[in-house]
């Protein structure tokens, strides 16, 4: 009896102890907290991919040069929109098949948007933009658009008209050189807009050209610059990558102007200011409006008023009436009152070609073969 009875209590305490675990059991599963799932606004604030935008350069950045600024732009470029995109730069691209292979390259490796940054490189982006439909394709000087490409450049002409006021002002000899890459007529313009400038203010002085035929040698184009300056220029100005002409006349004791960048910050006092590029500007806008869904193929040929070129500080050898001359023909282009290309105008042979009043116009200029009154030299056929 005792031992039924010790039997029933014993399993009576083993019942209870379980309903105790149990119900512990349960007052902890009630108390974890269950996994939350992330709201819609968390999940909107995860970034999205970046879009990659590829540059092929046709020389270094540390040319000093035209790739430094197109670089300089990048830059800009990515500290505008660095949480929306990232930026490749190939360097050292020859113009032609190799080029082709280059732009190429970027887009297999995933690149949505493309600045070839040299003449050279049209066809082939062209050709590789026919491939890629859904890639966005910009050319930097060249004619050619597509439904996918576009080109660009800017009215350097109306800075390098006003480096010409300077260099026409302090030129002592009337002996200007310029050193010149090829005879296209992007390069042919520059020249021609330069004297234009030069002529403004000395009628006198003369613009002698001599062409390397390339666009990025600092051996050819200091070798160019010492050829002219032992002939007599007191002033050397160019249409080249790097600072070597500018170097080269420094050396000599000499002044210069320079292009693509303010080269008196790597040369010194001697450039007397450089017509230069501000690539950033457009790049901004450009990126932006892809992005914004609203790009469209174009042909943009900006100019001061844009921003997009301008002209360096000047040199404190620079005179203030010369400056003053400089600010006054500045603020007409800004304003569009007039262009660097307005008449009179006079050939290389002494002919009328543009009478005062009129302006060459935007398709003359950008097949421009000829040269004006003030420039000694020619423009090879080949």
């Amino acid at each position: 009896m005792h031992k039924n009875r010790w039997i029933l209590l014993s399993a009576l305490l083993i019942v209870a102890i379980l309903l105790g675990a149990c119900g512990k059991a349960e007052e902890a599963a009630v108390e974890e907290p269950a996994a939350e799932e992330p709201t819609t606004e968390e999940v909107a604030e995860e970034p999205a991919e970046k879009i990659k935008v590829a540059f092929i350069y046709i020389g270094q950045p540390g040319d000093l040069g035209w790739t430094y600024e197109h670089d300089r732009g990048r830059l800009m470029l990515e500290e505008a929109l660095g949480n929306k995109i990232e930026t490749v730069a190939v360097p050292d691209v020859p113009e032609g098949p190799d080029a082709e292979k280059a732009i190429r390259d970027v887009v297999e490796a995933g690149a949505k948007i493309v600045f070839t940054t040299s003449y050279g490189y049209m066809d082939p982006t062209a050709a590789v933009a026919a491939e890629y439909p859904d890639v966005i394709f910009e050319h930097c000087s060249g004619y050619l658009t597509a439904d996918n490409m576009a080109n660009y450049f800017g009215r350097i002409e109306q800075p390098r008209y006003l480096a010409g006021i300077v260099a026409g002002s302090m030129t002592e000899s009337n002996f200007i050189g310029y050193v010149a890459a090829f005879p296209i007529p992007e390069v042919v313009r520059g020249i021609n807009s330069f004297t234009l400038g030069v002529r403004s203010v000395n009628p006198d002085a003369e613009v002698h050209v001599v062409w390397t035929n390339t666009w990025y040698d600092p051996v050819l184009e200091r070798e160019a610059a010492v050829a002219l300056l032992d002939e007599g220029a007191d002033i050397i100005a160019q249409h080249q990558d790097t600072t070597e002409p500018q170097k080269a006349a420094q050396e000599a004791g000499k002044l210069s102007i320079g292009y693509d960048s303010d080269m008196a910050k790597f040369v010194g006092d001697t450039v007397l200011t450089s017509p230069m590029w501000n690539w950033g500007v457009y790049y901004i806008s450009t990126v932006q409006a892809v992005l914004d869904g609203t790009w469209e193929p174009h042909a943009y040929w900006g100019g001061m008023a844009d921003d997009v070129v301008k002209l360096a500080d000047f040199s404190p050898l620079v005179p203030d009436d010369v400056k003053a001359l400089v600010e006054a023909k500045k603020a007409e282009f800004i304003a569009g009152t007039t262009d660097a290309f307005c008449g009179p105008i006079y050939n290389q042979a002494g002919d009328l070609v543009v009478a005062e009043g009129e302006c060459i116009s935007d398709a003359d200029q950008l097949s421009m073969n000829w040269f004006v009154q003030g420039v000694v030299g020619t423009i090879p056929t080949e």
